[in-house]
């Protein structure tokens, strides 16, 4: 690489650890922990390409992008943070940075960005800000995890766009809270959002009433598994002859639509019309890291709402991490609200925990498949499901060490338990060395004392 990286991080070892690998790759670097100092090496002209961080002592990385834009059009502007939220991406997307990416990232795909970066200086045009005074205080998806990261960032990057959208998820998943937040943020957000489903289009008529609704807003046909041949032939002419406010089309369904158009089941040139753009959502079983920050949001919701302030404990929301919850977001925020309502303090208990989910559909297993499928089989399925989440990119590098930790952590877990907290008898069940298991007890955070109290 060859050019001169400005790096702005309140991190002393984040600011160390950039400096010395873009200095290794052959970039001249320039670190400071203020954004002060960060503008004014941008006003001296200083800079091929900038790497800032969001939440900095003295403001806001996000809230500078504008400024530079204006100083130094074109100049890149890589945005990493740990507010690792929807409104992160989209902001960062809407303040036109070249690149987003959450922490903690990945060392060599930062680098890689930095490099595409610096051989891309010129930038594409401004896409249409969102006024802040419009913006809602928060969106209701909310997430952390490496799945719902790589969603953000394609939600950010197809916002702007007019290509048609098929966001494809179980049922609970929040496939309309997704469709919903690209037309809030997007140039089309001051006109309508409307929803049809296969009734709606089901007369002749149909598709010309939903175009007089929505007058060139976002038309999102729900459910488009659902809908029978005619009507399939139907939203084809509608998408082909929209008048004259042509609107944006998005479609969600439960359904696998490629193996519904292997079936026949749905028409190839209405997928075609579709999938313009694809967006996997994750299962909550595909997010369970999610599940703690998803129940507080739920908590502070239901408080917001009049209800009494409530917390889980840590049994409470260990329980709610080991349910497979088939219903996904949709039955955990239906649990919270019932647990706020029906539990006696202000910590929710384990046992109030268990009788509201004793009520709730039966347990599905995690890895799915039924009781022949082989573990490779299924780790594969799901591995397959991972790569299909990313659409057209990649996922994250660092994908072998991931996949490790979440093979390792429950396997570890587990065979504590079953030896009742007895590290040598599970260093021999493993197959490993009893310092081995220790230090991966403790490189994986693993509670022993609690892993013992469970037996």
């Amino acid at each position: 690489m060859d050019g001169t990286v400005l790096v702005a991080d309140d991190d002393r070892t984040i600011r160390t650890v950039l400096t010395q690998a873009l200095t290794r790759a052959g970039c001249k670097v320039h670190a400071t922990s203020s954004l002060t100092t960060l503008m004014r090496w941008v006003a001296e002209g200083k800079g091929d390409v900038v790497i800032s961080d969001v939440v900095m002592p003295d403001g806001n990385g996000l809230e500078m992008l504008p400024k530079i834009a204006q100083d130094r059009p074109g100049l890149p502007v890589i945005v990493i943070s740990a507010q690792n939220t929807i409104m992160t991406a989209i902001q960062a997307a809407e303040a036109e940075a070249y690149d987003y990416l959450p922490k903690p990232f990945d060392l060599p795909d930062l680098m890689k960005r930095t490099a595409k970066a610096l051989e891309q200086r010129q930038r594409a045009a401004p896409a249409a800000r969102v006024e802040e005074a419009e913006r809602p205080d928060e969106l209701p998806l909310v997430g952390r995890t490496p799945a719902m990261q790589s969603l953000y960032r394609l939600v950010a990057r197809v916002m702007n766009t007019d290509l048609p959208v098929l966001i494809a998820g179980e049922s609970g998943t929040g496939k309309s809270l997704i469709a919903r937040a690209i037309h809030d943020f997007s140039d089309r957000r001051t006109l309508p959002f409307v929803t049809v489903t296969a009734s709606d289009l089901q007369d002749i008529e149909g598709p010309s009433r939903s175009l007089a609704r929505v007058k060139g807003g976002t038309l999102l046909i729900d459910e488009i598994g659902d809908v029978d041949a005619e009507v399939q032939a139907r939203i084809v002419r509608m998408i082909d002859n929209p008048g004259e406010h042509v609107p944006r089309f998005m479609a969600t369904s439960q359904t696998d639509l490629t193996e519904a158009l292997d079936r026949g089941d749905i028409r190839q040139d209405l997928y075609y019309r579709l999938s313009g753009a694809t967006l996997m959502v994750p299962s909550l079983r595909e997010r369970v890291e999610d599940i703690p920050l998803l129940a507080e949001h739920f908590l502070l919701r239901a408080e917001r709402d009049g209800q009494p302030s409530r917390r889980l404990s840590e049994d409470a929301m260990e329980l709610m991490r080991s349910y497979s919850w088939p219903g996904n977001v949709r039955q955990l925020e239906h649990a919270v609200r019932r647990l706020v309502l029906t539990s006696r303090a202000e910590e929710i208990t384990r046992s109030e925990v268990e009788m509201v989910l004793g009520n709730q559909p039966e347990m599905e297993p995690v890895l799915g498949g039924g009781d022949t499928e082989k573990l490779s089989a299924s780790v594969a399925r799901h591995l397959r499901r991972y790569f299909d989440l990313h659409g057209a990119m990649l996922p994250p590098a660092g994908l072998y060490a991931r996949i490790l930790r979440e093979v390792e952590l429950p396997l570890i877990e587990i065979a504590l338990e079953a030896t009742g907290g007895n590290q040598a008898k599970c260093a021999d069940l493993l197959g490993i060395n009893r310092n081995t298991l220790r230090k991966k007890i403790t490189d994986l955070d693993i509670n022993v004392t609690r892993r013992r109290k469970l037996m």
